[in-house]
């Protein structure tokens, strides 16, 4: 057995863990770049004050939408015109990873298409980035301990990667006291995505032990307190287990891999404006379902039966649940975090094949646990289109 492991160089997590965000920025450099989710501005403002009391200048960039390639070279521009040193980002999974591209390109030189996959030439970076601070205020993504960075090309409708180690943020700072006002809308489309990402990266074709570890924690947590942190946003408890599901599926997704919800997902966001979270959990019962019968009819021996039992298992809490029995918790979870079909995102069946055609090339789908063929993921989508029944 060989594989690696790569996180943050270092994590802090815990309630007011902040504060902290001072004294250790102070070690990095002089010049902040900071850039804020202007929704959030309460986190921001806290993060400025304890950069100002540290002796840390700071330039604010405020993050709206989506992280695209156009927009993160505006944002190394300004930080270069201000001479910043280090990036502190302070917001949900695209201020997260536009801070992560924007350290990158401060000490990597050349065109950022340079080092995109698919439309670029997915060149590795040189250069170790300069350092990073990632603070998450959501509950989902886990960009704080991933390598990758994904942005969004409007004009090609559709969304690359940008893939290296040192991408990995210097310092990732998790306070589940920053996701406390997050709006239900909001806790269900992140904390969803963190669900995907760790049942994904459970089930794949390249898991070891160490994500092996982490998705069981991960998904023990997002089973018992999503739901709570839904419906009782004060439910702090339930607000610190979101924080670490979602910290454990970054670390997860980072060293494992993730699958057709992620290759189908990803894809979807790149063509129409629909919250990601949401899309894969739209999506998630049906891939799961495709997912069980082609192992069922092809790979009937696949670990990866085993592990969408123990999914079931978990999530259930009951030791003798068959398979069938996760995917309905799944589903019962989905109708009540209000999860739309695809429709609802201006989707339409004739926007199937071509999803599916750019979802097969995708890095994603070749961590699926079996190879899904064309026919397959066409029927999948178009169920998740309307919800239709299995």
């Amino acid at each position: 057995m060989r594989f690696e492991f790569a996180t943050a160089t270092r994590i802090i997590f815990g309630p007011g863990t902040i504060q902290q965000v001072g004294p250790l920025a102070r070690q990095m450099g002089h010049h902040a770049f900071v850039l804020a989710d202007s929704s959030l501005s309460r986190h921001t403002e806290e993060a400025l004050s304890q950069l100002r009391s540290h002796g840390v200048e700071w330039t604010v960039y405020d993050v709206t939408g989506e992280p695209a390639v156009s927009t993160v070279l505006d944002a190394v521009l300004m930080a270069k015109k201000t001479r910043c040193d280090l990036v502190v980002a302070v917001g949900g999974g695209s201020v997260l990873d536009m801070g992560k591209s924007v350290s990158a390109l401060l000490t990597n030189h050349g065109d950022l298409m340079d080092y995109l996959e698919v439309v670029g030439k997915g060149e590795p970076l040189r250069q170790p980035s300069a350092p990073c601070i990632a603070i998450p205020t959501t509950a989902g993504t886990g960009a704080e301990v991933t390598r990758n960075v994904v942005l969004l090309i409007p004009e090609q409708r559709v969304k690359v990667s940008m893939r290296s180690p040192y991408l990995l943020p210097r310092l990732a700072i998790v306070d589940p006291e920053l996701t406390w006002t997050l709006p239900p809308k909001l806790t269900a489309s992140t904390g969803l995505d963190a669900l995907t990402q760790l049942l994904e990266a459970f089930v794949c074709n390249q898991p070891n032990p160490l994500t092996d570890s982490l998705c069981r924690e991960g998904l023990r947590r997002a089973a018992g307190s999503l739901q709570k942190a839904y419906e009782n946003g004060d439910d702090h408890d339930a607000r610190e287990d979101m924080c670490l599901a979602s910290l454990f599926s970054g670390m997860t997704l980072a060293n494992a891999k993730l699958g057709a919800v992620h290759g189908l997902a990803g894809t979807i966001g790149g063509m129409f404006p629909a919250p990601h979270g949401m899309v894969c959990a739209c999506l998630l019962p049906y891939v799961m379902d495709t997912n069980i019968r082609a192992l069922q009819d092809r790979l009937k021996d696949s670990p990866a039966l085993e592990r969408y039992q123990e999914f079931a298992r978990i999530v259930t809490g009951k030791s003798r649940s068959a398979v069938s029995k996760g995917l309905e918790w799944v589903e019962q979870l989905c109708s009540s975090l209000s999860v739309q079909p695809l429709s609802e995102y201006g989707v339409t069946e004739e926007d199937i094949p071509a999803i599916v055609e750019k979802a097969m090339k995708s890095s994603s789908m070749k961590g699926n646990p079996i190879l899904l063929t064309e026919e397959e993921l066409q029927k999948t989508l178009a169920k998740a289109l309307f919800f239709l029944t299995k």
